[in-house]
């Protein structure tokens, strides 16, 4: 028979496996904590990438139409889908787009400028894909929220004095103790978020996995029949081929629900076919489903709704990931909830490693290059955008440039107590160096809301920077002074 597994047993191999696993994702799974975090303001830098775009949260049907027949007119290339996105989405601004390109519409029902979110892009990408190729990006990450919640389980496990040490702090030192304990804390006040992040992050990447063993087990391998079994399928139309009719569709709309500020886009599907029809992406405030979505053929007659709003647990629940993963409820307060505890996840990947390479007996490259890696990788996100808006090189590229660029000044320094203050004051040069391009290159703009929403708190992020650097160095010298006593 066998023995017993002791409480301190236990508590042993638990620690073994989540520090073994934490070394395997620890790299990739800061990148996607920290970008995460900077992409719950996803479309706060949609905003601040182009600030000269006049802003509004109303419009007219007419308005809509003209928008609509003029880019439809400019651009008759293939497309499956035209879009027409309203402020409902959290950007005050009107948007027409089709699978291609997009412009954004003045208040006459005008294209003006033509919509360009490459940094904003190149960020959420990160967050997602890891700027690998899309498929396999997204299992990667998908993956790594599967291990997250590995690491949160055996790391629960692994601290049976977890109540007890809740509030436990220790400065001072070489920074073991104060790693340990910041490590410790933020892990378990911040369990239920980063427990939700875990699993909803899993669900993105891994949700087409699934499909596909439950098509090939219940369904004789027809995935789409388990996607029209989750979420409403389609209608199946046959119409005279004719322009769609905005106008009758939108008013038909009003009368039913209320579209004030919940209006999302809609989409045209299919269109110049038989099979086109319109769909509404209207908000419902009382719920945490992304939206509810009304149909109409060609002509504005009403097709009916998806039903999400009064679907079954498991539809509404599906259908809820999207806006639970990134905060995308109540506005801006769950945003900077989410943006704090984001930082508090990225700061327990981040001194996870910490711990490790203090607790090692060697001093190898390594030690070197976590460092420059935690701390370079805000400093080339941006850099990136130095460059993006000042010469318009690709941010994606310039991002991984500076990182290994940063990365091989680390090891040319050779020396691991000079990195973290060196690269948080040149993180303040950098955003220094930002904001002055960005006046240059948006003049006035740089000073409306779209510009300082972001800029303000970045500017914050610089002066921390700066200060947080001293205190470094001042740390360093006393502890050089104490070995040297």
């Amino acid at each position: 028979m066998a023995k017993p597994v002791s409480a301190g047993s236990l508590a042993k191999r638990s620690l073994q496996s989540h520090t073994w696993l934490g070394l395997v994702v620890s790299a990739v799974m800061f990148l996607i904590c920290l970008s995460g975090t900077i992409a719950v303001l996803h479309k706060e830098f949609e905003r601040w990438e182009q600030p000269n775009i006049p802003e509004t949260t109303s419009y007219t049907i007419e308005q809509v139409e003209r928008a609509y027949t003029s880019f439809t007119e400019q651009y008759n290339d293939d497309t499956h889908h035209y879009y027409f996105v309203f402020p409902g989405t959290g950007i005050p601004r009107l948007v027409m787009e089709d699978d291609h390109r997009a412009h954004f519409v003045d208040d006459q029902g005008t294209l003006i400028e033509q919509e360009n979110v490459t940094w904003s892009r190149m960020l959420v990408d990160l967050h997602l894909y890891l700027h690998l190729p899309h498929s396999f990006g997204m299992i990667l990450v998908s993956a790594c929220g599967a291990l997250l919640c590995a690491l949160i389980v055996s790391g629960l496990m692994a601290h049976p004095r977890i109540i007890k040490d809740a509030f436990k702090f220790r400065y001072g030192g070489d920074g073991l103790k104060e790693n340990i304990d910041l490590h410790n804390r933020l892990s378990v006040w911040g369990t239920p978020f980063d427990l939700m992040i875990a699993i909803t992050g899993a669900y993105f990447g891994l949700a087409g996995v699934f499909v596909t063993l439950i098509a090939q087990a219940f369904y004789d391998g027809d995935t789409q029949a388990v996607y029209d079994r989750a979420f409403t399928p389609e209608p199946e139309l046959v119409q005279e081929i004719a322009p769609p009719d905005i106008g009758t569709a939108m008013r038909d709309l009003q009368g039913r629900v209320n579209t004030e500020g919940n209006l999302l886009f809609f989409t045209v599907h299919e269109p110049h076919t038989p099979q086109q029809f319109l769909e509404f992406f209207v908000k419902t405030p009382e719920r945490l489903i992304y939206s509810e979505n009304y149909r109409y053929d060609s002509a504005g007659n009403y097709l009916g709704k998806a039903g999400y709003s009064d679907g079954d647990g498991g539809m509404q629940t599906l259908y809820s990931v999207f806006r639970i993963h990134f905060g995308d409820f109540i506005g801006m307060p769950v945003k900077i909830l989410y943006i704090i505890l984001g930082m508090m996840l990225t700061v327990v990947s981040a001194t996870g490693m910490n711990i490790w390479l203090k607790k090692r007996q060697t001093r190898d490259a390594l030690n070197l290059l976590w460092p420059a890696f935690v701390w370079g990788t805000p400093v080339a996100l941006v850099a990136s955008a130095v460059s993006y808006f000042a010469v318009a090189l690709s941010p994606t590229l310039l991002f991984w440039v500076a990182m290994a660029v940063l990365a091989g000044v680390a090891l040319r320094l050779n020396d691991e107590a000079r990195i973290v203050p060196l690269y948080k004051q040149l993180l303040a040069v950098v955003i220094a160096l930002f904001w002055l391009v960005y006046l240059v290159r948006f003049g006035t703009a740089a000073f409306s809301v779209a510009a300082l929403q972001i800029n303000l708190p970045l500017l914050a992020v610089a002066v921390w920077a700066m200060w947080s650097a001293r205190r470094n160095k001042r740390k360093v010298m006393q502890v050089a002074a104490l070995s040297a006593g």
